[in-house]
């Protein structure tokens, strides 16, 4: 361990008393929740299932660090909230994280973490999506007869010289667009794409990987993807009907479609008129854009309030009732974008600052490990609890940032948390859960 200074800081008074503070603790650790983390893990066999995905290429008589510490330490990282890999050069001698990763020495240091970043390339990324979908397919205790599969791209901002960066003018900066794709809360891919290159580019070739797989573990389930009207080409329509996947895709507002709902919006405003209150109405029509090879079926939501008239539209190849679809499934990809966020935001998927492409594609897959072992902490632990629906920051900041003393000797290592830490129980019942069983 690390000499500690004895340099005292003084923090004021309470009564008589002075406040002095110094880092002469000893082995006391902020990061006491993170063992519920390695239980997780070792539940779902991510992090190891993500070592043999990877591989190693490394000398192996010079190899200290397993690529599965390596692999745990870093995701581990990022669930508490240490973004940069910086932050392991005191990490690594903390003995709540050597006992989470399960050493009992040092951990890899900042420059082994970035080693690990920029050996990636193609394979390993393509190895990793297979991790995430084999952890989604295992989720499941019986086959499926729908799933919607959710497809969103976003943004990641650069400030760097980095590869394969370009000046987006929506984002009015350098970025890169990722690709995602969920089912649910799971994410099964997480796809790094210039911003030069459009959205809809890459997506049918993505999702006809997913269908292959998911059709492979359940031969008879049903398909639908969901997404806004970036990705409605005629390429994407054609290739999904061809592949035999269903669709519900927003649509851009065009003179046409406006043209063949006239009536009706005129009718809504009449409505919204007479009332004063918003009006609203949903209906349908076959529609063929020019680059369409035929017509195809587009639902209209129509809208009028006092900031004036809204139309949304959506082309689907789904049957059934207009305002059913619209409303209850259309309207429901929001919540792929709270996913998004977590990801991106809470697990620092946005951390793209390595020079190389491949690099940042690993970045974007770690964050999503990261994302994987939070929300199955909250499957498999939390249920029941205050925090079975809290977002990652939350669980963070109540659960796994907690105070603890650290006591290891040749029999045990034995975690002292604070005594009056507030959600104690939820803790003792998640711990409970994940025990191993016997």
């Amino acid at each position: 361990m690390p000499k500690c200074t004895d340099r005292r800081m003084e923090l004021g008074r309470v009564g008589r008393r002075v406040v002095e503070a110094a880092f002469d603790g000893g082995d006391i650790a902020t990061d006491g929740g993170v063992v519920l983390l390695r239980q997780v893990d070792e539940r779902l066999g991510l992090s190891r299932a993500a070592a043999r995905a990877v591989g190693d290429s490394r000398r192996a008589a010079s190899v200290e660090h397993g690529m599965r510490e390596l692999l745990a330490q870093r995701i581990y990282g990022l669930c508490c909230g240490w973004q940069d890999v910086t932050d392991h050069n005191t990490l690594r001698h903390d003995l709540v994280w050597q006992t989470a990763v399960g050493r009992d020495r040092s951990l890899g240091s900042a420059p082994t973490l970035s080693r690990l970043e920029n050996a990636a390339g193609a394979r390993q990324a393509w190895a990793l999506h297979g991790v995430l979908l084999n952890q989604f397919v295992a989720s499941r205790k019986a086959a499926p007869a729908e799933l919607v599969l959710d497809v969103d791209a976003t943004h990641v901002p650069l400030h760097g010289q980095q590869e394969r960066a370009h000046f987006n003018a929506h984002y009015d900066n350098y970025c890169y667009l990722p690709l995602y794709v969920f089912c649910g809360q799971d994410m099964l891919a997480c796809v790094l794409r210039p911003s030069w290159r459009d959205p809809a580019s890459i997506v049918s070739a993505v999702l006809k990987l997913l269908a292959r797989r998911l059709r492979q573990a359940w031969p008879g389930v049903r398909l639908v993807v969901r997404g806004d009207s970036g990705f409605s080409r005629a390429k994407v329509l054609r290739r999904l009907e061809a592949w035999g996947i269903d669709y519900v895709l927003g649509v851009q507002k065009n003179p046409v479609l406006e043209w063949n709902c006239a009536l009706a919006a005129q009718a809504v405003a009449e409505r919204h008129a007479a009332s004063g209150t918003k009006e609203r109405l949903i209906g349908e029509f076959s529609y063929a854009a020019r680059s369409w090879n035929r017509e195809r079926r587009v639902i209209a939501r129509l809208e009028h309030g006092a900031q004036g008239a809204d139309a949304r539209f959506v082309v689907t190849s789904l049957s059934g009732d207009a305002g059913e679809l619209y409303e209850r499934l259309y309207c429901a990809r929001g919540e792929a974008e709270n996913r998004i966020k977590e990801a991106q935001l809470d697990l620092f998927g946005r951390r793209a600052s390595c020079h190389r492409y491949a690099a940042n594609q690993m970045r974007l897959l770690l964050a999503a490990l990261a994302y994987t072992l939070m929300i199955n902490l909250r499957r498999l632990a939390l249920v029941g609890t205050e925090l079975q629906q809290a977002c990652t920051v939350t669980i963070r900041t109540r659960l796994l940032k907690i105070g603890a003393a650290v006591l290891r000797n040749t029999r045990r290592v034995k975690l002292m948390l604070a005594s009056q830490h507030p959600l104690r129980q939820v803790f003792e019942v998640a711990a409970a859960r994940l025990a191993p069983v016997p």
